[in-house]
């Protein structure tokens, strides 16, 4: 059994047991956290496809810990105006572990 969360702008496959990398949730670590914005759920006996969601699907999670991606250095340039700007970003994100998917009537 699996479902497609959408979260942050993105779309990620679940199963239950599986520990995934996420935009991040504004929560402490070790809450429980659900999404309602499922957009699919394959199970043994078919799929849903939701439009745009599937009605009375939730996925259960629990936040583990916070943590920063790498380093991306922006750079700009404007020639021949002495115009130079560095900018750096680290995204942040949410590891979370899936608990279960529940898919109501």
């Amino acid at each position: 059994m699996y479902a497609i969360v959408d979260w942050g702008g993105f779309q990620h496959k679940v199963s239950p047991g599986d520990t995934i990398r996420m935009q991040k949730i504004a929560s402490s670590a070790g809450t429980a956290v659900t999404f309602e914005k499922v957009l699919l759920v394959s199970r043994d006996n078919g799929i849903l496809i939701g439009n745009p969601y599937v009605k009375s699907a939730s996925v259960n999670a629990e936040l583990l810990d916070e943590e920063k991606g790498k380093k991306i250095l922006i750079f700009k340039k404007k020639p021949r105006k002495g115009h130079k700007k560095t900018r750096g970003h680290r995204q942040q994100y949410s590891l979370v572990t899936i608990k279960d998917i529940i898919v109501g009537g």
